[in-house]
């Protein structure tokens, strides 16, 4: 291949990562733009304290549910064509979204742009893939990548409060159309096709298992942590944990599985894995709780405690481009591993604010996005790296299914771990009508819309127990952090600096 040649496919294929950069910034801007509309999301549709939980993190869930089948699906009929379907639909239902009239269709349009979500994710990652065979420019490929979706993650605060000041909550939705405008117009222009020269038959029996094992041990995990354990739950997680044994078994039995179990005997790939899980567990549901702090303990309006969301996204962009640099000289897990215990400090300055103390919990998230940034691009690219080209649309989708899983459960168990700390420490003063009394001990949301029938110094002590219970939150996660720190640092010290070798051998790592 002429020097040319060489440099209009390089051009080409640099041109094509910023056109997919647009779907992989709506999807991370789509997981956390309803954070600061949430209150006034709330005011218009008045959802109760479960209803508003699962306006959350349903989308999150459905990603999840349908990543494994989209990716292979990806493999089968063409990434690029996926990629289209895909986009089509998420603004189509985006629209939907938008102007849902009440809590139970808004649920509805969460979940089904969870499954059109699902079919751009291991789209964008897999082509990137294809885009960028040498593996320098490919950890640079992901890095971007990673940056986008991260910075969508982070900048979704910052547009979804300026789009509710401005316009309404539903505006924040429709940001997918002008994106899946441009997307459409140049995919076939600047983005190959890619599928398995030899085709995979899309076995449905192992679909419908990968949807029976994640959604019922999602939702049991859901109910247990808002609920408290009970005889549904442990069936639900039994039924989900049952399914999960079937769904192995059946892809070591078949030619041609759903999912490339075998993946999992490389020690990288399974740490990275469990890495990125427990690194998103954290941060959706610290972010969740940070962005309610912002508004209802701060009162600060939807667009300015965007802003005061900037610094924590500039420190996940920098981690995100630079730790991909950094591993050319220092072995990736080492990387990640300080990256971690940057984050752990973050977590533990979450851990000991008040409820006027706003600055320390702008630096400690700042900390935190740090971590995330540098673990969200080293483990993506340690995870698609380890499959070969015709499966990297299954790995890219093992990927983000524990990514959006990470997210989901996340804002679950530590949303619904504040939430019971706050029920269980909110105070009712004598007197107080039963329906008031009910929306003060339901959520600090409910407690705000009623403050005018409260005493000042209720309200006051209302906002003060939620900061307590976020800090319960923070602590617990930063345990967890501390966990995955100790990961990197066993299970991936092997893994040598990106292009300072020959690859470890499968296993050996």
């Amino acid at each position: 291949m002429s020097t040319v040649t060489t440099r209009r496919t390089e051009a080409r294929a640099w041109a094509g990562l910023s056109l997919l950069a647009l779907p992989t910034l709506l999807l991370g801007l789509d997981v956390t733009v309803l954070y600061l509309a949430l209150p006034s999301m709330a005011t218009a549709l008045d959802p109760t304290p479960a209803q508003t939980l699962w306006i959350m993190d349903a989308y999150g869930f459905f990603i999840a549910g349908f990543l494994i089948t989209m990716g292979t699906l990806g493999d089968r009929i063409g990434r690029r064509r996926l990629l289209m379907i895909g986009m089509t639909a998420f603004a189509a239902l985006s629209v939907f979204a938008a102007f849902a009239p009440g809590a139970e269709l808004l649920i509805l349009a969460r979940a089904l742009l969870g499954v059109a979500g699902a079919t751009l994710m291991p789209s964008t990652l897999s082509l990137i893939s294809n885009m960028f065979p040498d593996v320098r420019r490919r950890a640079v490929a992901i890095g971007v990548w990673a940056t986008m979706f991260a910075l969508g993650m982070a900048a979704g605060p910052v547009v979804g409060g300026a789009v509710v000041d401005a316009y309404w909550w539903g505006a924040a939705f429709l940001l997918a159309v002008p994106v899946a405008i441009v997307v459409l117009a140049g995919a076939r222009t600047l983005l190959p096709e890619y599928a398995d020269p030899q085709p995979r038959r899309l076995d449905l029996i192992s679909v419908a298992l990968s949807l029976a094992t994640i959604l019922p041990v999602v939702y049991a995990v859901k109910h247990a942590a808002s609920e408290g354990p009970g005889t549904s739950t442990a069936v639900l997680a039994a039924l989900g944990l049952a399914a999960g044994v079937m769904f192995v078994r059946r892809q070591r039995r078949l030619v041609s599985p759903l999912l490339d179990v075998t993946l999992f005997a490389d020690r990288a790939f399974s740490a990275a894995l469990a890495v990125l899980l427990i690194g998103l567990v954290g941060v959706g549901g610290t972010m969740f709780l940070v962005t309610q702090y912002l508004q209802l303990v701060q009162g600060l309006t939807p667009f300015v405690a965007g802003l005061w969301m900037g610094p924590p996204a500039m420190a996940m962009f920098a981690a995100a481009i630079g730790a991909p640099l950094l591993s050319r000289r220092v072995r990736p897990g080492v990387v990640m591993a300080l990256a971690l215990g940057v984050s752990v400090v973050g977590y533990g300055l979450l851990a000991t604010v008040d409820a006027g103390d706003m600055t320390r919990v702008v630096v400690g998230f700042a900390f935190v996005y740090l971590g995330l940034g540098a673990v969200s691009a080293l483990g993506t690219d340690m995870v698609v790296g380890a499959a070969p080209a015709s499966r990297s649309g299954s790995a890219a989708a093992m990927s983000e299914t524990v990514q959006e899983l990470g997210v989901a459960v996340g804002v679950a168990l530590l949303g619904s771990l504040t939430t019971a700390f706050y029920t269980g420490r909110t105070t009712v003063p004598v007197g107080t009508s039963p329906e008031t009394a009910e929306r003060l001990t339901g959520s600090l949301t409910g407690a705000l819309s009623v403050a005018d029938r409260l005493p000042a110094a209720t309200v006051r002590a209302a906002q003060e127990v939620f900061t307590a219970g976020m800090n319960l939150a923070a602590a617990v996660a930063g345990a967890t952090i501390v966990v995955a720190t100790i990961v990197c640092l066993v299970a991936l010290r092997h893994v040598r600096p990106l292009g300072g070798g020959p690859s470890v051998p499968t296993g050996a790592r």
